[in-house]
C-alpha cells in the first residue's frame, strides 16, 4: 500500500469516527452534555466544539463531514452570524420540529425498505420492527420506486424488509420523510407488526417471508 493510500485511509477513518461522534451527541446526548438544543434540533457549533470529545477539531472539520456524509445525516445553518448544526433524523431525545414531511399518499413511497441484520430476523419475524430507543423506525425508499435498488441503506445490511405502506396507512400508521430523504414511522405504539411486511429477503435476494405454504 502506498503512503498516499495509507494517508487517505487514515483520513477516511478519522471522518467516520467524527461522523459517529456527531451522531451520538446530536441524536442522543446533547442535553446531558449541557448543550442547548432548539425545537428544530439545532445546537450552536461553537458550543459543540467546546466539548472535550472535539478537542483539536475545527469548524472546517465539521463542515467537511456534513458536506461529504454519504447519507446527509447532518445540516448546518447560519443564524445571526452564528453557525448551528443538527442531525436530520435518528433522535432518541425529543425534537419537536425536525421539518418532517408527512406522507399523505402511499404512492409517494411505492417502495419502502428497512435494512437490518439476519441475526435479528427470528425476533423481528415474531415481534415486528420496533423503534427501540429512537423516536422512529427508519426506512429507505427504492431509487425512483425501483424495488431492486436498495438505496440509502447501510452497506453491511444483510436483511431487507419491504413494508406494505398502503396497508399500514389504511390502518392509520403515519409515515414521514426527513430532510435527507429517510422514511420514518413510529408504527403503532412504536412497533410495525409483521402483518405490514410485503416480503423479507436476505442479501442474496432469497425470500424469507412470506414463507411457502
Amino acid at each position: 500500500m502506498s503512503g498516499k493510500q495509507r494517508r487517505k485511509d487514515r483520513n477516511d477513518s478519522s471522518q467516520v469516527k467524527l461522523s459517529k461522534l456527531l451522531s451520538n451527541i446530536l441524536r442522543h446526548s446533547a442535553e446531558k452534555r449541557g448543550l442547548e438544543i432548539g425545537d428544530d434540533g439545532f445546537v450552536k457549533l461553537n458550543d459543540l466544539l467546546k466539548l472535550q470529545q472535539f478537542k483539536g477539531k475545527s469548524v472546517e472539520d465539521i463542515q467537511f463531514v456534513v458536506e461529504n456524509n454519504d447519507k446527509q445525516r447532518f445540516s448546518l445553518k447560519t443564524e445571526n452570524s452564528e453557525l448551528y448544526i443538527r442531525a436530520n433524523q435518528g433522535h432518541s431525545i425529543e425534537v419537536k420540529d425536525l421539518e418532517l414531511e408527512k406522507i399523505t399518499d402511499h404512492e409517494q413511497i411505492p417502495t419502502v425498505i428497512h435494512g437490518t441484520y439476519l441475526n435479528r430476523w427470528k425476533f423481528i419475524e415474531k415481534e415486528g420492527l420496533r423503534k427501540m430507543n429512537r423516536n422512529h423506525i427508519h426506512c429507505s425508499i427504492g431509487h425512483f420506486g425501483d424495488p431492486n435498488v436498495k438505496s440509502g441503506l447501510r452497506a453491511n445490511c444483510d436483511l431487507f424488509i419491504y413494508i406494505n405502506a398502503k396497508k399500514a396507512m389504511e390502518d392509520g400508521i403515519e409515515f414521514y420523510r426527513s430532510s435527507n430523504g429517510v422514511i420514518l414511522t413510529s408504527g403503532i405504539n412504536g412497533c410495525l407488526k409483521p402483518e405490514y411486511f410485503l416480503k423479507v429477503v436476505n442479501k442474496n435476494d432469497i425470500i424469507l417471508f412470506p414463507r411457502d405454504s
